[in-house]
């Protein structure tokens, strides 16, 4: 399960929120394990079942106003029940001032309380964006990600097969590269973004010269940081003996990170242009999200053929008996 302290969110984030610290340094030692946000109304009105302790509390104006509406005992009472629950940590917005009760309780049990200036609505979207982020289902693979045509193309295959030396070529025709030899994979809305594991810069190695800097050689319009992955071409080394898709009609998927996505089996061989075939591949993906798959299209006008020849030759058949 990931985890980050309220202090490694606090330095992270405290200009682009305006946050700051209402509570002593060391309440900033707790950690966030959730992507979700709560806002603990029902809470502070004493309906406990069902509470989302485990995630960061958000105070807005609502809730505020609703605690001023205890008596100082009834209060305290209510806050210290509360934040008995390990909580994170809570953020009040609008630059909200909280009751001492409360700041005194939570300086006593090591629960950090922020404050920010943005509104509620404001804050919390920004924050479980943020949070979606952090929390979201990430791995690594060894490849290199290119953005051709608008789509995100990850060569994968075995090292010294020529995935760097047809990003090259891709990058030379005047395609984008995002990383190579490791992407990053990670999960957002339902689709994979792939990114470098590193922030060096756009480096790539050829075998036989040796690093080069893809940016600085070629101009910051080849490349990009990050790019959603639309299909993956593994590149294998030509066999007599392997069967090789020919028409296409069998759309292979692969699972990353739970998405299925569209995977090409690509043999390559000396004097074979990889580039171009990785373009034609590209290019047929866009074909296919706007709803025409070649292969289907040759297979239905064979059969249509096929239907003219056969009612032909019955009609011949008829006539000569």
């Amino acid at each position: 399960m990931k985890k980050i302290t309220v202090k490694d969110f606090y330095q992270e984030k405290k200009e682009d929120f305006s946050l700051s610290v209402v509570t002593t340094p060391k309440t900033l030692k707790n950690t966030i394990s959730s992507q979700y946000l709560n806002r603990p109304g029902l809470v502070i009105s004493g309906f406990f079942d069902r509470f989302a302790y485990r995630r960061i509390q958000i105070l807005g104006e609502t809730e505020i106003s609703f605690m001023q509406t205890f008596d100082d005992g009834a209060l305290y009472d209510r806050l210290r029940e509360i934040l008995m629950y390990g909580i994170p940590c809570f953020i009040v917005t609008k630059g909200l001032s909280v009751p001492k009760q409360m700041e005194y309780l939570a300086d006593e049990m090591n629960i950090a309380i922020l404050s920010s200036r943005l509104t509620t609505d404001r804050l919390y979207l920004a924050l479980r964006k943020y949070l979606e982020k952090v929390f979201a289902p990430t791995k690594s693979m060894h490849g290199t990600l290119v953005d051709v045509y608008g789509v995100g193309v990850m060569l994968t295959g075995k090292s010294g097969i020529g995935k760097s030396e047809a990003a090259l070529d891709l990058v030379e025709r005047g395609h984008r590269l995002i990383t190579d030899d490791v992407v990053k994979l990670r999960l957002n809305d339902e689709t994979v973004l792939g990114m470098p594991s590193n922030d060096y810069g756009h480096f790539m190695e050829i075998r036989g010269v040796g690093l080069i800097d893809v940016e600085k050689m070629f101009g910051i319009q080849a490349v990009r940081k990050k790019k959603r992955v639309g299909v993956q071409v593994e590149l294998m080394p030509w066999s007599d003996n392997m069967d090789y898709e020919r028409i296409g009609l069998t759309g292979n998927l692969v699972d990353i990170l739970g998405i299925k996505i569209p995977i090409v089996y690509l043999p390559v061989s000396p004097g074979k242009n990889v580039s171009v075939i990785i373009e034609v591949i590209a290019l047929n993906h866009i074909l296919k999200i706007y709803g025409y798959d070649a292969a289907q299209e040759y297979a239905q006008r064979l059969q249509q053929e096929l239907a003219k020849k056969a009612q032909k030759r019955s009609h011949i058949i008829k006539q000569e008996i």
